[in-house]
């Protein structure tokens, strides 16, 4: 499938900038199932410093502010073919060994509520891939999504006591869930396409979870399935600070508003 995808950011600063450092991760991977045709960022009131290839593989631009400035925008565009691999991405790539993916971080360490789980999880005939096909669905039955009840500080066992919260959350629950169980897991930032529409919510998360004869298994925990070729990967990481699209540092305000759009739609190819 080929994937037509603009992204477009922007920020708001409350009084002028003195001085603004921004990381993006917004450029795609070439990976299993995917291929880059063309990718293009543009800024106003900024401009690109650096571009390098980070412990993850993902390709992480930083970006200036104008002094001055009280708005930037960020515009990715670009077309990316894609193909159905039921999830499976396969072997281990990256700067970072595969039992780094095993180690709880703040996000992701399973509390209280997060453990119960597992011992239910534990309990079940289930191992392999259907252990986190089942782990999967399970989060989705306990966690209601429901946006505007978490933020990108909201741990795992948070949103899992709270009973609710986003792609993010799901993400967090999966990874700590399965790391707990023996598997390494890592997080996922991207693009999907809707079939309903053009205009996305946002951009998407899921998880990928570390199955012995296969290698990387994607899950998208908030839509009961495995990534199709809907999916674009963009960033992966041990939790959602290594894969977010954008962070960074800023001097001379005290507050920033962010906008995102993302329109993500089907091309025709064309036969030769």
């Amino acid at each position: 499938m080929r994937l037509s995808i603009r992204h477009t950011t922007r920020y708001r600063f409350d009084t002028p900038v003195v001085h603004a450092l921004q990381r993006l991760r917004l450029t795609p991977k070439e990976t299993q199932g995917q291929e880059i045709l063309e990718w293009e960022m543009e800024y106003e009131n900024a401009h690109p410093e650096l571009t390098y290839e980070d412990q993850h593989h993902n390709t992480t631009t930083l970006v200036s502010v104008e002094s001055g400035s009280q708005e930037v925008r960020v515009t990715c565009h670009g077309k990316v073919d894609t193909h159905d691999h039921a999830g499976v991405i396969g072997r281990h790539a990256g700067h970072l060994p595969l039992w780094s993916f095993q180690g709880q971080t703040d996000l992701t360490r399973p509390g209280p509520g997060m453990k119960k789980l597992l011992k239910e999880i534990e309990k079940s005939e289930d191992s392999g891939l259907d252990r986190l096909h089942r782990l999967s669905a399970t989060i989705l039955e306990r966690v209601e999504y429901q946006t505007g009840t978490t933020h990108s500080r909201t741990s795992a066992e948070e949103s899992f006591a709270a009973a609710h919260g986003v792609c993010q959350d799901h993400a967090h629950i999966f990874i700590g869930s399965a790391r707990a169980l023996g598997i390494p897991a890592r997080y996922v930032s991207g693009y999907l396409m809707m079939n309903d529409r053009i205009d996305q919510e946002a951009s998407h998360a899921w998880a990928e979870a570390h199955v012995e004869g296969l290698g990387w298994v994607g899950f998208d925990i908030s839509n009961g399935i495995s990534p199709d070729e809907r999916y674009v990967r963009v960033a992966t990481g041990r939790d959602y600070r290594d894969a977010a699209p954008v962070t960074g540092i800023s001097f001379g305000t005290t507050s920033t508003v962010l906008e995102v759009d993302v329109a993500v739609e089907q091309q025709q190819i064309q036969q030769q």
